[in-house]
């Protein structure tokens, strides 16, 4: 037996453990004791997350729709019609009828290349990632007011902070490492707010609970700027100094009624008021925050609103001070960077910016396109000259992680061709015409960005189940059959290409990541220890804007006919689309079957008992599923998890989306339930 030190492959939190190998099997798993995440630890997840990787549903070798059923294929065969298919329908439609997804589950390098061949090879700019799904409004709303969508300090930085204010962040289940910090500071005495239309687990420890009612952030948010306002709590020096726009913004908040925060959020002004003065009385504050906030229709209103408060109280630019968006998978915030997006190349670089863009064709030799890309979602609800035709489709989940999953998959069935790449033949992946195995995380090199931009290894413990391969290598093959080698010997070599092209990782080469724990970006140089705070002296953008923002209310909201809010999520047990946690034994045992969490009193009501079935309605579709009931959600509101096939939450949600950015509001639709006898 021997031990492989890697990353974690589920949640950001970036902790790193050790494989245990027995016979070229991963038998365990040891948590690193000297890794600072970890600290000697694992979640449910991470301890028990390896069995996947060899379940008997793995990938093992190709596979091509013939006569409508897929068929075993030699990877010749495979890669072959996928690079003529494509090629097809690129020289009759032209490079935008195609769409790529690449994916927040795959290494830094595997997303680079995958960005490199739709830009260089397939010439579209029809490239994104599930991102689109979770923080997409953080890359913006950040940007604007900042000059960097992502985390403004370490993790490790919340156990020094005299105050933490937790909003849209189920963290002790989502990001059980980072709840541990939290945790921490409380020990050290440190005050815990935490905001959030569901009773989580969190609010026991607080210290101040709000329960707004759902979609209403901006209006709790702009009332506690307010009375941080009215009552002189704000930080002048650092607002002359360090921001802009401020006039027009406190202009704007002092015609704010504050009225309207009890009328409209249901939260009572004078808890509201204990918060503010909470969180502007000292000097090192934080907010954490996750998809609670950013999935809306005003999703990037939302982040700006909280990014308004940082600057407004001075908290931001300092240690243990800042801003945290808390991503979801793995890598997400690494595809991110990887430039896995239709507006930006790695690093965050604008397409659009003709300099850049000369940069990335002199090193590619190739021209880059220029016509816009379409989202995640835009690529399935395309028409006309944006009407998508043919995908390639790497580690995603569409037919389950989308909204108005009916009309999803609707268009992945009407595509002209799809192929996939993954582990598992997974529900998206049974629409392909050729569907790729994959590589896991333990059959592979890389790297993944963790949730606080901390780069870290990715290290190959067994060699690839089957006839699999890493996605990397799968794409090299592909782009060499499109007329376009790419001639990478390791993914070492792929990094120093994103060095090279990448400012914030310029600095990031694996013998530096071989010791230590990971790198943080920025990191331009060799020579650059890495950032674990950003905005150091001065904003990325220069001087951090303010933004005048006023509420929207949510796009779907209850009536006589579907009188209850649905609001869905994740639970402790299990991990986005299901398709690697649900064959897990121990996860599979914790929650084996999806619920429905209903407050006892609506209950009673409906003549629902706990575990009865219950359908659950909306005006896309329904599903029965078991209710489970609890006081954690209030009355005339619901929850449900989005893991499992057999009773899928996005049937239900509607697919409008936040204007700015493209992200669905998951948060916030009307249904209405009754028990099936």
């Amino acid at each position: 037996m021997h031990r492989v030190l890697t990353t974690c492959c589920f949640c950001a939190c970036g902790c790193n453990l050790y494989l245990e190998v027995k016979n070229g099997k991963v038998v365990g798993v040891i948590p690193s004791r000297q890794h600072p995440i970890a600290r000697g630890n694992l979640c449910l997840k991470g301890w028990n997350g390896f069995e996947f990787v060899h379940h008997k549903d793995r990938l093992k070798y190709p596979l091509i729709r013939k006569n409508g059923r897929l068929v075993e294929a030699t990877w010749n065969e495979a890669l072959e019609l996928v690079a003529q298919r494509l090629s097809q329908i690129k020289e009759r439609h032209g490079g935008q009828s195609l769409g790529v997804l690449s994916s927040g589950k795959c290494s830094n390098e595997e997303n680079y290349l995958l960005m490199k061949f739709a830009r260089a090879v397939l010439k579209t700019n029809n490239v994104d990632h599930c991102a689109r799904l979770c923080h997409s409004p953080t890359v913006v709303g950040l940007g604007n007011a900042f000059g960097s969508g992502a985390m403004t300090n370490s993790i490790s930085e919340l156990a020094r902070a005299k105050v933490i204010l937790v909003t849209g962040s189920n963290t002790t289940e989502q990001h059980p490492q980072i709840a541990r910090f939290i945790f921490d500071a409380l020990a050290r005495g440190s005050k815990l707010i935490v905001v959030d239309p569901r009773r989580i687990r969190l609010s026991k420890f607080a210290h101040i609970y709000l329960q707004p009612r759902l979609g209403t952030d901006v209006i709790w948010l702009n009332g506690m700027m307010k009375i941080i306002l009215d009552e002189g709590l704000l930080d002048d020096a650092f607002i002359k100094m360090r921001t802009e726009n401020f006039r027009a913004f406190s202009e704007h908040l002092r015609k704010f009624d504050l009225e309207q925060v009890e009328a409209v959020s249901g939260i009572a002004v004078e808890d509201l008021r204990r918060a503010a003065r909470m969180y502007a009385s000292v000097k090192r504050a934080m907010i954490i925050y996750s998809m609670g906030i950013t999935q809306h229709i005003c999703g990037t209103d939302n982040v700006q609103s909280i990014a308004n408060m940082a600057m407004l109280t001075g908290h931001v630019e300092q240690e243990c001070t800042g801003v945290g968006p808390l991503r979801g998978q793995n890598n997400v915030q690494g595809a991110c960077d990887m430039g896995a997006l239709p507006g930006t190349l790695p690093g965050y670089q604008s397409i659009a910016d003709e300099g850049i863009r000369r940069k990335f064709e002199k090193t590619w030799k190739t021209d880059l396109p220029l016509a816009p890309g379409l989202t995640e979602i835009g690529m399935f609800h395309g028409t006309g000259d944006k009407k998508v035709r043919g995908m390639f489709i790497m580690g995603e989940n569409p037919a389950m992680s989308h909204p108005d999953l009916r009309a999803t998959r609707r268009a992945l069935a009407a595509l002209e061709f799809l192929a996939v790449s993954d582990i598992f033949l997974t529900e998206t992946a049974q629409f392909a015409d050729v569907v790729l195995p994959a590589a896991s995380f333990a059959e592979k090199d890389g790297t993944f960005t963790s949730t606080e931009r901390r780069i870290q290894r990715v290290r190959k413990a067994i060699s690839p189940i089957g006839k699999s391969n890493p996605d990397w290598q799968i794409i090299c093959e592909l782009s060499a059959r499109m007329n376009y080698p790419m001639h990478y010997e390791s993914p070492a070599e792929i990094m120093e290409e994103i060095a090279l092209l990448t400012p914030i990782y310029g600095g990031i080469y694996y013998d530096r990541l071989e010791h230590g724990w990971g790198l943080f970006w920025p990191c331009p140089n060799r020579d650059h220890p890495g950032t674990p705070f950003l905005h150091k002296g001065s904003f990325v953008r220069g001087k951090g804007r303010f933004d005048c923002i006023s509420y929207r209310p949510p796009e779907e909201t209850p009536d006589d006919q579907y009188p209850f809010y649905l609001t869905t999520g994740r639970i402790y047990a299990h991990w986005h689309t299901g398709s690697m946690s649900r064959r897990v034994t121990a996860l599979s045992r914790e929650r084996p079957e999806a619920f429905v969490e209903i407050n006892p009193r609506d209950a009673k009501r409906l003549g629902v008992a706990n575990r009865d079935t219950v359908r659950v309605t909306s005006r896309r579709g329904e599903i029965t599923l078991k209710a489970r009931l609890t006081d954690d959600v209030p009355e005339k509101t619901v929850f449900i998890s989005f893991h499992f096939a057999e009773a899928p939450a996005n049937i239900l949600t509607h697919d409008r989306c936040d204007p700015g950015v493209g992200i669905p509001e998951f948060k916030v639709c009307a249904v209405r339930l009754e028990g099936v006898k």
